[in-house]
């Protein structure tokens, strides 16, 4: 069965896979057995399947539920409880479920999606993707295996709307809260802070999977002791290995390190502030900081320098020649505040936080660079929930982010790079390029494939030249584990934090 995608020969390459070749019929789990455990760097703050609450209680959520669709371990979208979907020429899309039963045995139906997205969508709604949801302006159901999606106005990224693990597909009527979800694990248990349990669900609609008859997920809130269980065998697999403990993981033959570069740092500017306001004085920080730097202080040199927009090499967005935008170049940044009208610099203050070490080392190595250009920087280290008040407030002339975009499309970068959104901590303060909104806009609802491209291209090139903000390393995101543990995939770029949905086919030898 392959995906059709009509309107105007749109073929998404992260929608190219709307087949999964490797679903039978349920009930045929050909488990490896036993119980894999599973470090966790935090308890979820809650159970509120809908709301942003973290990694930890996403990867808690991809045990338990599934969404309309999924990524696989390339990245690439794929479906879950759609078996297929299209566009129309009017930009209609229609959802094709497969058979599917959440846990209690009742079927995955049309009623269920859409109960799910009027919900999600509801104006009193506190959900994560309730703006995506809100968009839809009718929702229709043909049958019991149908949804038929209107938007606004034509959408090429809906199917990864419901990628997120933010997403699930809830029951009809359930609460947001519910844990009788339809993926490959049925809840068991917890103990309230401390760990929870889920057992394999044998009507999971993947033949074959979950390869283990249990998870339990301990928490372990301190990244060394998370670290320690693992090298004594109490756990079998974590998340969020530290940098400091990467090499001596790497060093042990009995564990494996998987890592990819997705989460990034990034400096954002209070454009409301003279010199800030200046393109100018913000391409100039751009080209200042030796970003091998920022990797090695706060990372351990576990990332990679980052000089244009956070799209990894794997993208079909990736543009190769403004890979070096942002390159350092302290002779051109201070030529650029020369012509902005500083040749002498100026002093500012740079906001972080010292809650962080990573994100405190990121503020030292560019306030050490921007002194070298003649900008005279003075740290402001409060803790984060400070730091996040003063960033909404636009307390700050810079200050130094890490976050990671929705997925790999550039779309995910909207709530990073659209100055034309209330303000938030995650972007620059009172910064509009009107010629980055208008192509986020453009590219959203554009389905050519090599059109987005060059949408996306000269976005990338308008960000450079603005400089709303400044993006200075991706840093690598790891996952640890027991070398006979099996299947488990850190999913690539900004999907590193998906990357439980992995969890049904990981196997312990």
């Amino acid at each position: 069965m392959t995906m059709k995608m009509n309107r105007r020969g749109f073929l998404n390459t992260a929608m190219a896979t709307g087949t999964l070749t490797f679903l039978g019929a349920a009930g045929l789990r050909a488990q490896e057995g036993g119980t894999l455990r599973f470090g966790l760097s935090a308890y979820p703050p809650s159970f509120d399947m809908w709301a942003s609450t973290g990694t930890a209680a996403g990867t808690v959520k991809l045990m338990i539920h599934r969404g309309l669709t999924s990524y696989d371990p390339q990245g690439v979208l794929r479906g879950e409880l759609a078996e297929s979907w299209e566009v129309d020429d009017a930009g209609v899309w229609t959802f094709k479920l497969r058979d599917a039963t959440f846990h209690d045995g009742k079927p995955v139906t049309s009623a269920d999606v859409k109960y799910t997205i009027e919900t999600v969508g509801a104006e009193d709604s506190t959900a994560f993707r309730r703006a995506q949801m809100a968009s839809i302006t009718k929702i229709e159901t043909p049958d019991e295996k149908t949804v038929k999606l209107t938007t606004a106005e034509p959408i090429a990224v809906v199917p990864d709307w419901f990628a997120h693990y933010h997403m699930p597909i809830l029951q009809d009527g359930a609460e947001a809260t519910s844990t009788i979800g339809a993926g490959p694990f049925k809840f068991d248990s917890l103990e309230r802070g401390v760990s929870v349990k889920v057992t394999a669900y044998d009507g999971y609609y993947k033949e074959g999977e979950p390869k283990v008859d249990g998870i339990e997920a301990i928490v372990y809130s301190d990244e060394n002791l998370r670290v320690a269980a693992l090298e004594a065998g109490d756990v079998d697999i974590i998340e969020y290995v530290p940098w400091a403990a990467m090499e001596r993981i790497e060093e042990n033959d009995a564990l494996t390190l998987n890592t990819v570069p997705g989460p990034f740092m990034y400096l954002t500017f209070n454009g409301t502030k003279a010199p800030f306001d200046n393109p100018l004085v913000r391409k100039a920080i751009g080209h200042a900081i030796k970003r091998e730097d920022v990797v090695a202080a706060a990372f351990y040199d576990h990332g990679a320098p980052l000089a244009h927009l956070p799209l990894d090499e794997s993208s079909p967005f990736f543009n190769e020649d403004l890979a070096d935008g942002w390159d350092y170049d302290p002779e051109k940044a201070k030529a650029l505040l020369a012509e902005a009208g500083y040749p002498d610099g100026f002093d500012c203050t740079m906001l972080s936080t010292a809650q962080y070490g990573m994100h405190q080392s990121t503020a030292e190595v560019a306030q050490a660079y921007l002194m070298m250009i003649g900008i005279n920087v003075t740290l402001d280290l409060p803790d984060w929930s400070t730091r996040v008040q003063k960033g909404n407030e636009g307390q700050y002339d810079i200050a130094v982010m890490g976050t990671s975009a929705d997925m790999n499309d550039p779309d995910g970068l909207t709530t990073i790079m659209d100055g034309s959104a209330k303000p938030s901590f995650v972007r620059s303060f009172g910064i509009e390029v009107p010629a980055i909104t208008e192509a986020l806009n453009k590219g959203r609802v554009t389905f050519d494939q090599a059109e987005r491209k060059q949408i996306y291209h000269d976005m990338e090139a308008a960000a450079i030249e603005q400089s709303p903000c400044v993006f200075l390393c991706s840093r690598a995101q790891g996952y640890a584990m027991a070398s006979t543990v099996t299947g488990f995939s850190n999913l690539p770029g900004q999907l590193t934090f998906y990357s439980g949905v992995t969890l049904e086919e990981t196997a312990k030898g």
